[in-house]
């Protein structure tokens, strides 16, 4: 079994248009660690983008669970299908009642993978949960992996970083990485 880090810094370098990765790697490994560890554990992932990142946040359900991957289907929800109101929750009550409704709805836990500016009305939901997995545009927040919007590759390396946790979350559950170091 390898460690998450040495084995991230190999599959960049093995592909060759990744290089731009390399050096954030230090951040990126903590945070695909705790979301793997969480989907290994048995945790939902409700997934919730911006606007922008609409197209991203389809492209993620497409291939997460496609058959050809062999491997087990993952609980993987677009949050906005689970909870068609969610975009006009905004007091920290009504907050509190969908996360109560979600801690219903999934006993085995659930978290929530954010793509998006962090501005964005949703991201509200997103930041009071510690386990979020957090993608987030123009800013530098605690414990998220930092892009820019105005990043001409942007869309490119949102495709690049899919495929890097594809490919980590596939090792991790055919026992291949050592989330534990």
């Amino acid at each position: 079994m390898q460690q998450l880090l040495k084995w991230t810094l190999e599959t960049i370098r093995q592909e060759d248009c990744f290089s731009w990765m390399e050096e954030h790697r230090y951040e990126w490994a903590p945070l695909v660690k705790s979301a793997v560890r969480q989907m290994l554990e048995g945790k939902t992932v409700l997934l919730m983008t911006d606007v922008p990142r609409r197209w991203f946040g389809k492209y993620i359900l497409e291939n997460v669970n496609a058959l050809s991957k062999n491997r087990p289907l993952l609980p993987v929800f677009p949050l906005p299908k689970v909870f068609p109101n969610v975009g006009s929750l905004s007091s920290t009550q009504e907050l509190q009642l969908l996360e109560d409704m979600l801690e219903i709805s999934f006993p085995n836990g659930y978290f929530i993978w954010y793509i998006g500016k962090g501005d964005y009305p949703l991201t509200k939901l997103a930041y009071r949960g510690d386990e979020s997995f957090l993608w987030i545009m123009d800013e530098e927040v605690e414990n998220s992996f930092a892009l820019r919007s105005s990043d001409e590759q942007l869309d490119i390396k949102l495709i690049q970083l899919y495929k890097l946790f594809d490919m980590t979350l596939s090792e991790a559950l055919f026992g291949e990485l050592d989330l534990e170091h």
